[in-house]
């Protein structure tokens, strides 16, 4: 994000626009975007070139000190383009655009001139868009700043994106669906302004209804996540995000880093910010239509009103399938209504069916009686084309009772050129139309999402109580070792953070290991202790159940094992540690895995030794509070286990809470801790207890 970001005003409405490198060359950008801004924006542009007197009819200048604009745009060669922004700064000109490439995308030269040119514009305190970007528009003054073929219709949605094509393609679209943009921005390199400072500022504009991006990449997660906390307040804002690939965990050593992966910390962090995270181009901008009439249902019950029994059923799954909707059911006096209204082969349960014949005058009946029913947050009003409609009245009859009722609608217009007047009148009054009626369904889920993402509050996690210098004495041990793995040997900073874990210790010969079992006074468990075997049980590294007597024997016997099984590995000892009876509780896992945008994750979920196989995990940022905390332990499938289920008793679910946010806290506390495993930690009705322990360490950040 951008220290300069600040107020975006100059950058979506200049009272004079210059493009540097303006030239009437077919083909080329610099004519492209001078032709797009001279065709419809309402304020001066000025070409400049110092090579030529005018630019398709418009003086040229030969610098932009000479132009004096609000906002420069950049189509000059790559090896121009500093020059071009440092010249914009000493001629005190903040906004700037640049749309050439041949920089960070390009390799190491590119890089290179990418890292001059944020130089220069810090230096200057620019707000700089690209560069490699397609441009800006923004409809109020009909600007458009760009080398696109078309300037999208006006409207409410504010769109950022990082790809260039799609900003062209959905311009191309939006112009035939009929939504409308009040500011669009290609990203580009994204060298200064990113989507943060775009979300910060489109938040505060009351011209903006709703914000929506195309985004590959968030440079800065945390920031990201408090401006769009922000923004949410009044204005929702919804995202594809592209690249759901595990890749960057295929170099993880811990259950959470392998499980991790890159989207999962998009996932946690855009849930995090209340970003609606849309899975296709689709979704996203039907969620748009839905959110840009800004009324959120007052309850998840849903009317569906339709003239044809086949896309009434259909709706009726489609809001049964949606997560956050239902279908809503009629109190008595709104039954009796409609029976009284519509004709007695008219279906007068939830769905309504006003049947085929149906005119206008009986659709109004019939969403007056279903909107003013107190369990109807919202409605879809599904029509088939037939020859006792008129579609125009039909239009202005819904969007009526919509504005009537105060009722989000969505219409579901199942036909082609016949409801074009009916598309229409929607349109204009802002009442999202669709073909399908599972879209129209994923519309109305979207303002309950909103709805909920509004009404949330973000409380400070609670502080934690801890021995933070033993955990930095104990995490410095790696200094001391060949990698930068610990394990058991570690188990002293889940101490340190009150997390409750078995009586013992790690020993390194069979004479202490013996005292050790001695002292916890019944039959131990026992496991090797090496970073280099990460998988213990799996080479008989475990054992369980050992009496006091045979510790000494098992002690030898596990390092023989681990020797066996890997004559390089380093082997620390041995664990010697007090049972914990798995089968009387509840197996979880607590993890971590620092993403290098959006910091600690937090992951949660069923454990043992199938946790990579059940994959029943939940992500959040790290750290959490209870409240937090204890929404994770609902989000897995195997919830019910720890609420008691078939008979068994419910674990102490206040004390597995406790654990989870403790070590959110100490992963949150030392930015070297890489990832983390607390595995299992069992959860029984009298408490919990951590068993196992796994984490990497960044020692280039021990004093962070």
């Amino acid at each position: 994000m951008s220290d300069a970001a600040g107020s975006l005003a100059g950058l979506f409405d200049p009272d004079r626009v210059a493009v540097v490198g303006a030239t009437e060359r077919e083909g080329s950008v610099g004519r492209a975007v001078t032709a797009n801004l001279l065709d419809g924006f309402d304020g001066s542009v000025v070409p400049v070139n110092p090579n030529r007197d005018a630019v398709l009819g418009e003086q040229c200048v030969a610098s932009v000190a000479d132009a004096d604009p609000d906002l420069a745009v950049v189509a000059v060669p790559p090896e121009h383009v500093v020059d071009v922004v440092r010249e914009c700064g000493e001629a005190a000109v903040r906004d700037v655009v640049v749309l050439t490439a041949g920089f960070g995308e390009t390799g190491a030269e590119g890089a290179g001139r990418e890292r001059r040119l944020r130089e220069a514009a810090a230096e200057h305190d620019l707000r700089l868009v690209g560069p490699n970007s397609l441009g800006v528009m923004s409809s109020p003054p009909g600007l458009n700043a760009t080398f696109g073929p078309d300037a999208p219709p006006a409207g409410g949605v504010s769109f950022m994106s990082q790809s260039g094509a799609f900003v062209t393609a959905v311009v191309d679209w939006a112009a035939e669906a009929g939504l409308g943009f009040k500011n669009v921005v290609s990203l580009g390199n994204k060298a200064v302004l990113d989507e943060t400072d775009l979300v910060r500022s489109w938040g505060d504009d009351p011209g903006t209804d709703v914000v929506v991006g195309y985004l590959e990449s968030i440079d800065d997660g945390r920031g990201f996540v408090d401006a769009a906390r922000e923004a949410t307040d009044d204005t929702p804002v919804a995202v594809v995000k592209s690249g759901r690939t595990d890749a960057g965990a295929q170099a993880a050593s811990s259950h959470t880093g392998a499980i991790a992966g890159s989207d999962r910390a998009y996932e946690a962090g855009l849930d995090a910010a209340g970003v609606l995270r849309a899975d296709s181009v689709q979704e996203l901008f039907d969620a748009a239509r839905a959110l840009s009439g800004g009324v959120v249902p007052a309850s998840d019950g849903v009317a569906v009103v339709t003239n044809a029994g086949g896309p009434g059923v259909m709706a009726t799954d489609a809001v049964g399938d949606a997560e956050r909707l239902r279908l809503a059911s009629f109190a008595d006096g709104t039954v009796e209504r409609l029976a009284a209204d519509l004709p007695a082969e008219a279906n007068v349960y939830n769905p309504v069916d006003v049947i085929g014949d149906a005119g206008v005058d009986r659709y109004r009946d019939a969403l007056d009686a279903a909107l003013a029913d107190p369990d109807v947050g919202s409605a879809v009003v599904i029509t088939a084309p037939t020859a006792t409609l008129d579609f125009a009245e039909l239009g202005d009859a819904v969007a009526d009772a919509a504005e009537e009722h105060g009722v989000p609608l969505a219409a579901c217009l199942m036909g082609g050129g016949r409801l074009t007047a009916a598309r229409d009148a929607l349109r204009e009054r802002g009442v999202p139309s669709y073909f399908d009626p599972a879209r129209a369904a994923g519309g109305l889920g979207s303002l309950m999402e909103y709805g909920e993402v509004r009404g949330r509050s973000y409380p400070e996690p609670e502080p934690v109580d801890a021995d933070r210098d033993r955990v930095r004495e104990v995490l410095a041990s790696v200094e001391e070792r060949p990698d930068n793995r610990l394990g058991v040997e570690a188990m002293g900073i889940l101490d340190a953070y009150g997390v409750p874990t078995p009586e013992g210790a790690v020993v390194d010969d069979p004479t202490e290991a013996e005292r050790v079992a001695e002292g916890i006074g019944e039959a131990v468990v026992m496991k090797i202790v090496s970073p280099d075997i990460l998988h213990k049980s799996d080479i008989g590294g475990v054992k369980v159940g050992v009496p006091v007597a045979e510790v000494a024997d098992a002690y030898e016997d596990l390092v023989a094992r681990a020797r066996s099984y890997q004559p390089d590995a380093t082997v620390l000892g041995v664990q010697v540690q007090e049972t914990v009876d798995l089968d009387a509780g509840v197996e979880t896992i607590v993890g971590s895995h620092r993403d290098p945008q959006f910091g600690p994750l937090i992951m949660f979920g069923l454990g043992g030794v199938f946790v990579e196989v059940m994959e029943d995990t939940t992500f959040r940022l790290a750290p959490v509070g209870s409240a937090e905390a204890e929404d994770m332990t609902a989000d897995i499938d195997a919830a019910p286990l720890l609420r008691g289920a078939r008979g068994r008793d419910p674990v102490d679910l206040d004390a597995v809470v406790d654990a989870v946010r403790r070590v959110s806290r100490l992963v949150a506390d030392f930015p070297s801790v890489v990832e983390l495993d607390v595995n299992p930690l069992v959860a029984t009705p009298d408490g919990v207890r951590a068993v196992d322990l796994r984490l990497t360490v960044d020692p280039e950040e021990l004093d962070s």
